[in-house]
């Protein structure tokens, strides 16, 4: 990562709520206290991807800005993203400073805080890892492979073989017939299929 300078332009606030039901007034007050001459806002759950203020936002940071949140979880929909958008800026040379945690990407204290937040979303990221094997293998162990479990139990599966070879019934009425959908159906036909043991060759 660049290293950020202290800013010297402007202070950009950024603040959201997750419903119409809450108000914003409270965080653009503060905002505007901090110094911040603009401000930007969105109307989102933290979940949403699609947030026009904060592109806005970050669209007019300038190297020596510094982007001004009132609390961190106003910024990232989860930790890895707010060290991610934070990063990001950092290689900019925009600074990043949170109201509640007191926390300023400019000074080395702030940057400290930077890098153990890195740290513990890498943390994050193995311990998920580690159970997403483990429950791989588990699962293995008890005979079981990975992937969406199979939606029919062995009689329906029986009788939608059976309803298929024996030619007198469409591909629509067997999918009403057993309760799947058409592409379902394909899926077990093409599972039979290549489990059925290769016809021997001709000698």
């Amino acid at each position: 990562m660049t290293s950020t300078p202290a800013p010297n332009g402007t202070l950009v606030g950024y603040a959201r709520v997750s419903s119409t039901e809450q108000n914003l007034d409270f965080q653009l007050d503060a905002l505007t206290a901090a110094g911040c001459t603009k401000v930007f806002s969105d109307t989102a759950s933290g979940a949403k991807a699609e947030r026009p203020g904060l592109n806005e936002a970050l669209a007019c940071l300038r190297s020596g800005d510094a982007l001004v949140v009132w609390r961190l979880d106003r910024l990232g929909r989860s930790l890895a993203h707010l060290i991610s958008t934070v990063s990001e800026l950092e290689e900019r040379g925009v600074g990043f400073r949170s109201l509640q945690e007191s926390i300023d990407t400019t000074t080395s204290g702030g940057k400290l805080v930077l890098q153990i937040f890195g740290a513990l979303a890498e943390f994050e990221r193995s311990v998920i890892r580690e159970r997403t094997g483990a429950g791989l293998e588990a699962a293995r162990a008890r005979g079981r492979k990975g992937g969406r479990p199979r939606k029919l139990d062995g009689k329906k599966e029986e009788l939608l073989y059976r309803l298929y070879d024996g030619r007198e019934h469409s591909i629509a009425d067997i999918c009403a017939l057993v309760g799947i959908a058409r592409s379902t159906l394909y899926e077990y036909l093409n599972r039979r299929q290549a489990s059925a043991p290769a016809a021997a060759e001709p000698t």
